[in-house]
């Protein structure tokens, strides 16, 4: 099915718009992220969607993998943000393809924009591996740039585990190192 110009406009606006309502959505129950953590690995999957869902506005992700890293099993802690993580990343490809972008002009973008656009791949998965608060104009670049979207949410799974297992075998050691074990 091949979608015309208009057709492709109002797929646009109903990805911003959706971008938009996961922003607010999330940064309005941010105190609440914790209380998640109840539940066990959904919950920590959970927690790292909503976290990461939100577009230039922090959130408290990494401090709760570090702490339930010391409470569950590590490893399956990092799979259950990773894949949280990666899925709430997609927020910022699609503010990215909806082509409404707001930070085009920045210097920053267009340096992203063009380590995506020649690294592609590569690129993002580095980006999401990094504790880095510019992943989600990298996460735009992406989108605009059109990035086939099983590539980008491969490298962004893949990043982002290895970077949530790190917190949460660091949470894990930190309990060993306070409790002299």
């Amino acid at each position: 099915m091949k979608l015309g110009k208009h057709g492709l406009t109002v797929i646009r606006i109903l990805a911003l718009l959706l971008v938009i309502g996961i922003t607010i959505f999330v940064y309005s129950v941010r105190d609440k992220a914790e209380e998640l953590a109840v539940y066990g690995y959904p919950g920590i999957f959970l927690i790292a969607l909503l976290t990461n869902a939100t577009v230039f506005l922090p959130a408290p992700g990494i401090a709760v993998v570090i702490a339930m890293g010391a409470v569950f099993n590590p490893f399956l802690v990092g799979i259950a943000a990773g894949a949280g993580g990666a899925l709430g990343e997609l927020s910022g490809y699609l503010a990215g393809f909806s082509g409404q972008a707001v930070v085009e002009r920045a210097e920053l973008y267009q340096r992203l924009t063009n380590w995506v656009q020649k690294y592609g791949f590569w690129a993002i998965l580095f980006l999401a591996a990094i504790p880095n608060p510019t992943f989600d104009v990298a996460g735009v670049a992406a989108g605009v740039l059109k990035m086939p979207l099983h590539r980008f949410l491969v490298a962004v799974l893949l990043g982002v585990t290895l970077k949530m297992t790190l917190f949460a075998y660091a949470g894990a050691q930190s309990m060993t190192w306070i409790l002299g074990e």
